[in-house]
């Protein structure tokens, strides 16, 4: 069996600091995206939000299906039809999760791998035409 995207980035810990960093990010440099998500307070996520969305990447990058177990299936579209993601809303995720991605030393193969499904995903989420608000 080939090693998963989860077992490359280093697994369970590294999967979940990867998604902290993620949110770190959207906070610092991405507000009107922080803004579509559960705060606490004024642009600082829930950690609800922080460890549901941790738990979706430890199983959608190939370790234990707790997301699953915890919540059912992720049905992402279903569970963000509600948010209006535009293209500037899925570019600022983007942009996030690639500083989180800079910041975890995710590189070569597995980044480029990364970088095209989360690409992929953000963009099928995406449900704001281009030139709708």
């Amino acid at each position: 069996m080939d090693p998963t995207p989860y077992d490359l980035l280093g697994g369970r810990d590294a999967v979940l600091a990867l998604a902290n960093r993620f949110y770190d990010a959207m906070e610092r440099d991405e507000p009107e995206l922080t803004a579509l998500h559960a705060c606490k307070a004024p642009g600082r996520v829930t950690d609800a939000t922080r460890e549901r969305f941790g738990l979706f990447l430890v199983g959608w990058l190939g370790g234990e299906q707790d997301y699953m177990e915890r919540f059912g299936h992720p049905r992402l579209r279903m569970r963000h039809r509600s948010v209006p993601i535009t293209i500037a809303m899925r570019d600022a995720w983007l942009r996030a999760m690639s500083t989180a991605m800079d910041q975890s030393g995710v590189e070569g193969e597995l980044r480029a791998f990364l970088d095209e499904r989360f690409a992929h995903v953000a963009n099928f989420l995406r449900n704001v035409a281009e030139g709708e608000s």
